[in-house]
């Protein structure tokens, strides 16, 4: 194996990227390009590690110990449970057994958990979990093949997950996730080391990166990693190591993405590969790969000076912050392909907003927020920080949101753990690291860029400063810092003013306030109030600082209501509410009717604000009056009834059960959805054949739009396929029935759920099934309810039993009876 030297002069120790102020080498011609990428440049702006801020808050503290106590153990024991871990010891020949999982990637869970574990070491010594990870390395050091390789699925033989993988090494990049593997295994490697100083981990990576440096060149492979994120990896490994081969090898992948080298078919707008991207302009394909591109070409702009990766960027930025972002920060509108939709395509209730997805678009705004010390990337941020990345994980740690919709007919719950458990890894390694985006600096500037309380200890040009807030953040405005430098020292302290204390909902028309607020943004400085300068939304205080010296910031924190563009069209007529960073909605636990979707909230009604210490360990919620639409029994008319209602932070609702959620509420009768009187069918136990997915959905009486319509939500069987199933109506008493009418759920081009090959109906006599007799066609038709007639049958339960298509499954939206 090559020796690496480690150029390390100081270390900088961020989460998702390791900034590393490396030894500067000499030019060395690029590889993978006609000039030399030696490293002219880094990152104008620099983060503070988190190792060097300690909070001391009631928000942070306990969600980064839980992480550390509960999440990562937790997590741990599910990858040793579900088999993640025993791959590694079969592919290194001490175990005996088949590869377990459903896909390739299984082994990055290992290694993103991993990586969350070593940010919890660099700042708590941990004997026992220093341990485990050395013994979790061994494992995954004799899982490596002896030139390099590393991923156990190939290494296993597991035919299961061939169709994945392809036949041979490399040779099915688009869906093998080899490089995808590689990437989350340089990234764990480099924390681990930094945070150990141990070589144990590091060493595998870099013997898998020399083999993938020597496979993959213009003159040798040529072929882009199907899921991005080597490019940031690579990024690491260079920072560590000093040698510029990773870096040029992280930019020849994305230098080779949309781009037909040797003849090779482009995979298209899923993997960001229909153009070069250089010229892309619109955020388009799988949200988490994308937005892992969007960070990694930052990381190679900010290394090699291309501007052209930059200009590419920024103008992403800007589709996403205009066309593409939830309100919650998240990003990825559709389940189709866990993708961004179209422009202004911002559905709520079908919201995919992939965790993963908004942990990537945290690394994406920090990096632009380092290029281009702009307080615009840090609002996004923040509103992904409190709202759409922390809704990810419950408050106890241990069940996890892969999307986050922003509304809910109670078919969504968080989950222990998922086949696919890329999210809750994830989750591992970005909370222990949020102490990291708080502050930043650049020669003698020193940014404040979120407000928690605590202290860090902070090195700039003019010597080290000691800082440290006094506040109740994000439930108070009131913020004390005080100032210590090492000796008096005249710096520029750049305070953020968040956009929502501007009148300014997000950087762009796509949300805006429904009124302006007139409430003073104050600053004092020892006392006396100071006039505010606003440079890229900073307040700047240039003086010079003695010890002891004290800023008192005071952002005002009145309740917002925020409308979306007229052009989302899920968000018409309705409004979301918002104190401070807050996002907040409505949950059926906290309504006297346990619903939510049938309110309206005029916007004269006054609302009102209150802390709750015995809810969600300690929220402030929002009050006020609001009027319940129902229909009455003709199904027709409608009556109001006006009631109290309660709004809760969005990161913490699905804490008490299943049941309505809504960030955006009806402003107006129209935008609502009326309680539907009771039916028949709305007021029967309903069962299904095992697998059944979703089962309430058949009996919510809400009626879609179309089969393909993902708005609402439906009943499935997916991912059965072919088999016949059944579902049922059950009632408390004998009930005569002589009708059923059923809407097809059907997802082509999307998923696999197709309309049923056929399917009949039985009723309950005598505890037997019996078929009820008719001389309509039993329809299997799109877009429409499917009626069938027949001979009143006076039964306790009706069923339908059907026939899936060979190869697909199916699903139902509404089954009304009468």
């Amino acid at each position: 194996m090559k020796s690496h030297r480690l150029g390390i002069c100081t270390v900088c120790f961020f989460m998702s990227f390791v900034f590393v102020s490396i030894i500067v080498l000499p030019a060395v011609h690029s590889a993978s390009s006609d000039t030399s990428i030696a490293p002219k440049s880094d990152y104008p702006v620099q983060p503070v590690p988190f190792t060097a801020v300690h909070l001391q808050d009631e928000f942070w503290i306990p969600r980064i110990e839980t992480n550390r106590a509960v999440t990562i153990p937790y997590a741990f024991a599910q990858c040793e449970e579900t088999g993640r871990i025993d791959n590694f010891d079969i592919a290194g020949g001490v175990k005996d057994g088949t590869h377990s999982g459903d896909f390739p990637f299984d082994d990055t869970d290992a290694y993103k958990i991993l990586e969350g574990a070593a940010y919890t070491l660099a700042v708590k010594a941990d004997p026992k979990l220093d341990a485990y990870l050395d013994e979790l390395i061994a494992k995954i050091a004799r899982a490596q093949e002896e030139d390099g390789y590393l991923y156990t699925c190939r290494t296993n033989s597991c035919e299961r997950l061939r169709n994945w993988m392809g036949p041979e090494r490399w040779s099915k990049l688009r869906d093998s996730h080899e490089l995808y593997n590689a990437g989350h295994m340089y990234e764990a490697a480099a924390a681990h080391f930094l945070a150990t100083g141990k070589r144990n981990f590091l060493d595998v990576a870099l013997k898998n990166a020399d083999l993938i440096a020597n496979t993959f060149a213009p003159d040798k492979l040529r072929i882009p990693p199907g899921h991005q994120i080597i490019e940031m990896g690579l990024v690491r490994l260079y920072r560590v190591t000093g040698e510029e081969r990773f870096l040029r090898l992280a930019k020849f992948f994305l230098d080779e993405r949309g781009t037909p080298s040797n003849g090779r078919k482009l995979w298209g707008p899923y993997n960001q590969d229909h153009k070069p991207v250089i010229e892309q302009d619109e955020a388009v394909g799988h949200a988490v790969r994308a937005t892992y591109m969007y960070a990694g070409m930052a990381d190679v702009a900010a290394l090699t000076g291309d501007t052209h990766y930059l200009t590419a960027i920024d103008r992403i930025w800007d589709n996403v912050v205009t066309k593409k972002l939830y309100i919650t920060g998240g990003v990825g509108a559709t389940g189709r392909g866990e993708a961004f939709g179209e422009n202004y395509e911002l559905p709520n209730m079908s919201a995919y907003c992939e965790t993963c997805a908004a942990i990537g678009n945290v690394y994406w705004n920090h990096r632009l927020f380092l290029l281009h010390a702009d307080a615009k990337y840090i609002d996004v941020l923040e509103r992904i920080l409190y709202n759409g990345g922390i809704s990810g994980v419950s408050l106890d740690g241990k069940t996890f949101f892969y999307p986050n919709p922003l509304a809910s007919q109670g078919q969504h719950q968080r989950s222990p753990w998922f086949g696919c458990a890329c999210c809750p890894g994830n989750i591992t390694r970005f909370i222990a690291s949020v102490p990291g985006y708080v502050y930043a600096v650049k020669n003698d500037d020193l940014f404040v860029n979120l407000y928690a309380a605590g202290k860090a200890t902070i090195a700039l040009q003019t010597g080290k400063f000691e800082i440290e807030q006094q506040t109740r953040y994000p439930w108070d405005g009131q913020i004390k810092l005080v100032v210590n430098p090492e000796k008096t020292s005249e710096i520029t302290l750049h305070l953020r003013i968040p956009g929502w204390a501007r009148n300014q909902a997000v950087p762009s028309d796509l949300y805006r306030f429904l009124e302006d607020h007139s409430d003073v943004i104050t600053i004092k400085v020892n006392g006396e109030e100071i006039e505010q300068n606003l440079e890229n939304g900073y307040a700047t205080i240039r003086r010079e600082w003695k010890k002891g010296d004290v800023v008192e910031l005071h952002l005002p924190m009145p309740i917002r209501r925020i409308i979306a563009h007229e052009n989302v069209e899920a968000d018409r007529g309705k409004v979301a509410l918002q104190r401070g960073p807050l996002v907040y909605c409505a949950e059926w636990p906290d309504q006297e009717n346990h619903h939510v979707l049938n309110m309206v909230l005029p916007d004269e009604v006054s609302l009102t604000t209150d802390f709750r210490k015995d809810l969600f360990d300690g929220v402030n919620v929002i009050r006020g009056r609001a009027r319940f639409l129902t229909y009455e029994n003709d199904q027709q008319t409608i009556s109001q009834n006006e009631q109290e209602f309660l709004a809760i932070p969005y990161y913490a609702w699905a804490h008490r059960g299943k049941g309505e959620m809504a960030v955006w509420l009806a402003r107006e009768n129209e935008a609502a959805r009326p309680l539907a009187g009771p039916t028949l069918a709305s007021q029967s136990k309903v069962t299904t054949s095992p697998g059944g997915k979703t089962p309430e959905a058949v009996n919510d009486q809400c009626e879609p739009k179309s089969s393909d319509d993902h708005s609402v939500s439906f009943f499935h069987w997916w991912p059965k396929k072919g088999s016949l199933e059944w579902i049922q109506y059950e009632f408390d008493s004998l009930q005569e029935v002589s009708t059923a009418e059923v809407y097809w759920f059907d997802d082509t081009g999307i998923g696999e759920c197709r309309l049923p090959a056929s399917w009949r109906i039985l009723y309950r006599a005598g505890g037997k099934w019996e078929k009820v007799h008719s001389e309509d066609k039993f329809g299997v038709e799109k877009d429409r309810f499917n009626q069938v007639v027949f001979e009143t049958v006076k039964t306790d339960a009706i069923r339908l039993e059907i026939q899936l298509k060979e190869n697909y499954s199916a699903g139902i939206h509404e089954w009304r009876i009468k």
